[in-house]
């Protein structure tokens, strides 16, 4: 690929990770588990959770377990990637 191209295709993600940011400003971004619950209480109000988590970690333990998560996925997919860029003989 020419820098040109490579330069394109990292504004074009810069752009689309940016957009909602830049369109409204003071939205609320949750997660689907949020998202989740919100819909059962709202069709059914009177329900109840019959499982819990089995552990729950500190707020602290909790980003550092994320991080290692996303760590471990983007070393598998360069690892991926690699042996495949490698097999190809370039």
């Amino acid at each position: 690929m020419s820098a040109r191209t490579n330069s394109l295709l990292l504004g074009l993600a810069a752009l689309i990770i940016a957009a909602p940011l830049i369109l409204d400003p003071k939205a609320e971004f949750g997660g689907t588990d949020d998202a989740a619950s919100a819909v059962v209480t709202a069709t059914n109000p009177g329900y109840e959770k019959w499982t819990g988590p089995l552990w729950q970690p500190a707020k602290e333990m909790e980003g550092l377990l994320f991080a290692l998560q996303a760590a471990f996925g983007a070393g598998l997919l360069g690892y991926v990637i690699g042996r495949r860029h490698g097999r190809d003989g370039k």
